[in-house]
């Protein structure tokens, strides 16, 4: 969801995500600022194992539990299991050792009123946004492991966001069945992305398909919305793309924002047509998603 600032007449401005210049800037703040975020008590910083890697950030939470913290600056699958590999480590070591870190940090008084729950250990990651595969992935892993999306905005707002559940049906084992709409007499039914596919030509359905992944992979949280008018929207709070399908190929419709395109794809519709989406790229070929794609994230993060 965007945020937002209140101006002079009660008006309100959308601040805009900028990027952290390093990984290590996440880490620095987070760290700085673990009781206040996370409720967390820091314990230590690029701690090396003796399996030769370093976990970013060890600390113990308030019931004891230690808590292993990674970060990625930026969306990375691998965030999940260099934790996981961090968290197997762990539960290999005796417990002393997390004991006489806790003394030598915060002190044999405050490790008595803590105590060591060593049996329940936590993963926490940090990114700046995850796929759906990885929420499917920490589904099924057994234990206590928890995905926190940040966001950096101007003006130094900075906002963590826990993910808990994925609302996506049928991608979730236990989920709630979702309840099935009536079809009225004479009305008609929504429509679906594979209608859309089954009514495309193998070359088209080919492209889409593989577009469709990796937009959905920019965010656990996209929204995918087919339509009666022949397109299939995706959105946050606000649609960032609309995928329209032609004979020949896709086209994909984007905010009207300036795009860093150094090709030259990015088309624009006329003014009167007073579309929202007024930018847009024709998409032929699948061995223009790559770059495409690099269009497509830039309006996607217009609506963050």
């Amino acid at each position: 969801m965007p945020v937002f600032k209140t101006t002079q007449g009660d008006l309100l401005k959308k601040l805009n995500v900028v990027p952290l210049s390093k990984e290590r800037d996440l880490q620095r703040l987070v760290e700085k600022n673990l009781i206040e975020t996370l409720g967390l008590q820091f314990l230590s910083t690029e701690y090396t194992t003796t399996s030769g890697g370093r976990i970013d950030t060890l600390a113990v939470d308030a019931d004891g539990a230690p808590v292993i913290i990674e970060y990625k600056k930026n969306r990375n699958d691998a965030v999940i299991n260099q934790a996981l590999s961090y968290l197997r480590w762990l539960k290999t070591q005796k417990p002393e050792f997390f004991q006489k870190l806790m003394i030598d940090k915060l002190g044999q008084k405050a490790f008595d009123e803590i105590g060591l729950d060593w049996k329940n250990p936590r993963v926490i990651c940090i990114a700046e946004s995850y796929s759906r595969f990885d929420l499917d992935t920490v589904h099924f892993v057994n234990t206590r492991i928890e995905l926190i999306r940040y966001r950096m905005y101007e003006d130094g707002v900075f906002s963590l966001e826990a993910l808990n559940v994925l609302e996506v049906p049928g991608h979730i084992e236990g989920e709630k069945e979702q309840p099935k709409l009536t079809q009225k007499t004479g009305e008609e039914a929504e429509p679906a992305v594979e209608d859309f596919i089954q009514k495309s030509t193998p070359a088209v359905k080919e492209i889409f398909e593989e577009l469709r992944e990796r937009i959905l992979a920019l965010d656990e949280a996209i929204i995918e919305k087919p339509t009666r008018s022949l397109y299939v929207g995706y959105k946050m709070a606000n649609n960032f793309t609309d995928v329209h399908f032609q004979k020949g190929g896709l086209k994909v419709f984007l905010r009207p924002i300036e795009y860093v395109d150094p090709k030259g794809m990015v088309k624009q519709i006329p003014d009167g047509y007073n579309w929202k989406l007024n930018k847009f790229f024709q998409l032929t070929s699948s061995e223009d998603i790559d770059y495409l794609m690099g269009l497509i994230e830039q309006s996607y993060k217009d609506v963050l």
